[in-house]
C-alpha cells in the first residue's frame, strides 16, 4: 500500500478520496528532527510552506528508498531541495494552478486596503477614534499598476486590474506575452519608474539576495505603492520601512516575510502598512483545486 504523509494541512475532501482509493494517509506535522526520523516510512510527502524538505531530510529517506514523491501544495518549490531530490531519483512536483485566483484576489484586497486605509481605519475606529479627515485615499482607476513577472498570478491580475479601468504594463525575463497585446512589456527600470502600484509575482533569488533592495527603490516613484505576495525576502525589509518613513513608498501590502511566522514587529505595525500571515493560497474554491491537483499527480505516479 502507498503510504502517503501530509504534514501541513490538506483539503479534507481531497484527504478522504485518497483514502477512499486505498492509499494510507497520515495527517501529521513534524519537526525537522523528528521528521528525519518518520520520512523514510513513506512513499509521498506533501507539504505547503511551513515544512522544510532539505538534504538531511531526503538522506534519511534514502535509507529505504521507499520516498519517490514530493509534492508542494502551491506554487514555490523553495522550501524543497529540488536539484538534490530529483538527483536522488525523487521526484518534486507543485501545484501551480490551482491558487492563482487567490493570490491575485489578495493582491487586489491590498491594493484597495493601502489606498484608501481600510486596515488602520479599522484598528483606529476600534480604538473610539473618528479619523475621517485624515483618510484621504486615492482611486485604482487610472493608474499605473506594474506587475514584476508576469506568470499565471501576474496574467490573472491584469485582467481584474485592468476591469477596474487600470493601465497595466508589466516586465517578465522571459519578455514580452503575445497572447496579452493589450498590456505594455516594458524594461523593469520603466516599469519602477512609471508605475503608481507595483505588485511582485517573482520567484526569490537563488543567493537569497532581495530583488527589490536599496537601488530598485530609488528608481521608483515617489508615493508609489507596493505589494508582495510573493515570496518572503523578494523585498528588502529593512530598506522597505526607510522607504515607508521617508514618503518614498506611501504604502505595501505585504503576505510575505523573511521570517515566517513574522518577526518583523515594525513592520507589520506600521500605519501604512497591510499585512497578512502569508494566506495567498488559502481560500476553500483554492485548497479545493489543490488537493485535486494533488491527487492527480499521485495517480500519475503510481
Amino acid at each position: 500500500m502507498i503510504k502517503i504523509l501530509v504534514t501541513d494541512g490538506m483539503d479534507k475532501g481531497a484527504v478522504q478520496t485518497l483514502k477512499d482509493t486505498g492509499y494510507d494517509v497520515t495527517e501529521q506535522f513534524f519537526s525537522p528532527e523528528d521528521l528525519k526520523e518518520q520520512v523514510w516510512k513513506f512513499n509521498v510527502i506533501v507539504v505547503r510552506s511551513a515544512t522544510k524538505v532539505r538534504k538531511e531530510i531526503i538522506d534519511s529517506a534514502l535509507q529505504t528508498g521507499n520516498l519517490k514523491l514530493i509534492i508542494r501544495g502551491g506554487v514555490g518549490v523553495d522550501n524543497i531541495d529540488v536539484a538534490y531530490a530529483e538527483s536522488k531519483g525523487v521526484k518534486v512536483r507543485n501545484t501551480p494552478k490551482a491558487s492563482s485566483q487567490s493570490v491575485a484576489e489578495l493582491v487586489l484586497g491590498h491594493m484597495f486596503a493601502i489606498s484608501r486605509f481600510i486596515g488602520i481605519a479599522n484598528v483606529t475606529m476600534r480604538q473610539g477614534k473618528w479619523n475621517k479627515k485624515q483618510y484621504k485615499g486615492i482611486e485604482l482607476s487610472g493608474k499605473i499598476l506594474g506587475i514584476v513577472g508576469f506568470g499565471r498570478i501576474g496574467q490573472i491580475l491584469a485582467k481584474k486590474a485592468d476591469a477596474l479601468d487600470m493601465k497595466i504594463i508589466y516586465t517578465d525575463l522571459l519578455g514580452p506575452n503575445l497572447n496579452y497585446p493589450d498590456y505594455n512589456f516594458v524594461s523593469f527600470d520603466q516599469l519602477l519608474a512609471d508605475s503608481d502600484f507595483i505588485s511582485l509575482h517573482v520567484p526569490g533569488n537563488k543567493d537569497k539576495s532581495p530583488i527589490i533592495d536599496e537601488e530598485k527603490f530609488a528608481k521608483m516613484k515617489d508615493g508609489v505603492y507596493l505589494v508582495n505576495c510573493a515570496r518572503g525576502g523578494v523585498v528588502d525589509e529593512k530598506v522597505l520601512l526607510e522607504a515607508l518613513n521617508s514618503g518614498k513608498v506611501a504604502a505595501a501590502g505585504i503576505d510575505v516575510y523573511v521570517e515566517e511566522p513574522n518577526k518583523n514587529i515594525e513592520l507589520v505595525n506600521h500605519e501604512r502598512v497591510s499585512v497578512t500571515p502569508h494566506i495567498g493560497a488559502s481560500t476553500k474554491d483554492a485548497q479545493k483545486r489543490i488537493g485535486q491537483e494533488i491527487i492527480s499527480i499521485i495517480k500519475k505516479n503510481f
